[in-house]
């Protein structure tokens, strides 16, 4: 209990001790009017994240007994532009994720709804670090407007384009939501250690960067318990070990050659595709987790 609470103190003074400068700057960014020294704040942005995650990185390496076996990121680079597709099993993930790409790669993002930039603090933040805001619009939605129809990717390709040119690491949980085992069981997944993949969201992704996407990094993150532990149990000292495993797969132009919603054949494709990936993910993990036990 105290260790948690003494990395939790930690953590925090962390986070507030930068998010003063962070904000600062994206101010800066947000009202200054020349592109150049726009971009500037990005870098300077980003160089506090990547501060920031450095500093988490050391509070666990003082405060708790984790192991991190990180394995595949030898060959990463920070001039290159990656997309990491994973597993999820836990809160602890995204720790994990920082301790293998942080200053390995270019900083990650996640595709966010665009309601989040209207979350006070964070989505300034978010927008300061040119996380990409998406409008996705329902089938619903589409049936009564279908004026809208193409509409959600042209916004999102329209927010990455800040990307061209830039080195990019873009992350994506293709489960969509944690493994448990009561999820594994509603969804009758063909897998025995993943929940089935959802090929539109990387769909999606493709669509609007893959021409700027030079590597799929195909993660796996495995966890010797039988259970995947809680954020709390990482923080209170109580995770031996996490194994992040990190294959770099080349990404195929064909993969974002035509429209998921409209091109059945493409669609089915890019579904056969992720299918593929995912079983070989499964059998992996599961050797992981038998290497581990």
């Amino acid at each position: 209990m105290v260790r948690g609470v003494i990395t939790v103190l930690l953590l925090l003074i962390n986070t507030l001790v930068l998010i003063g400068p962070m904000m600062v700057v994206a101010l800066l960014k947000l009202l200054l009017p020349v592109a150049a020294l726009r971009r500037a704040c990005s870098v300077m942005v980003m160089t506090i994240a990547e501060t920031w995650a450095e500093i988490c990185k050391a509070i666990f390496a003082l405060m708790t007994p984790t192991q991190w076996d990180i394995r595949g990121v030898a060959a990463l680079r920070q001039d290159t532009s990656y997309l990491v597709v994973s597993n999820h099993q836990s809160w602890v993930d995204i720790p994990a994720l920082v301790q293998a790409f942080n200053r390995k790669t270019p900083y990650f993002k996640f595709f966010l709804k665009k309601e989040l930039i209207w979350v006070p603090f964070l989505g300034l933040a978010f927008w300061a670090l040119d996380y990409p805001f998406m409008k996705r619009y329902s089938k619903a939605v589409l049936a009564k407007h279908p004026e809208l129809k193409g509409k959600d990717l042209e916004i999102t390709r329209r927010a990455c384009e800040k990307f061209q040119g830039i080195p990019v690491t873009v992350v994506n949980f293709l489960e969509g939501t944690r493994f448990t085992p009561a999820k594994h069981k509603q969804q009758g997944a063909p897998y025995t250690h993943l929940l089935n993949p959802k090929a539109g969201g990387v769909a999606f992704v493709l669509a609007a960067l893959g021409d700027n996407l030079d590597a799929l990094l195909d993660v796996t993150i495995a966890y010797p318990q039988g259970t995947p532990p809680g954020f709390w149990a990482l923080l209170s000292g109580k995770v031996n070990r996490v194994v992040v495993d990190v294959q770099t797969r080349p990404l195929d132009p064909a993969l974002w050659r035509s429209d998921y919603q409209e091109d059945a054949e493409f669609r089915a494709e890019l579904q056969q595709w992720v299918s593929e990936l995912w079983a070989a993910k499964d059998l992996h993990l599961q050797e992981l987790k038998r290497e581990i036990s």
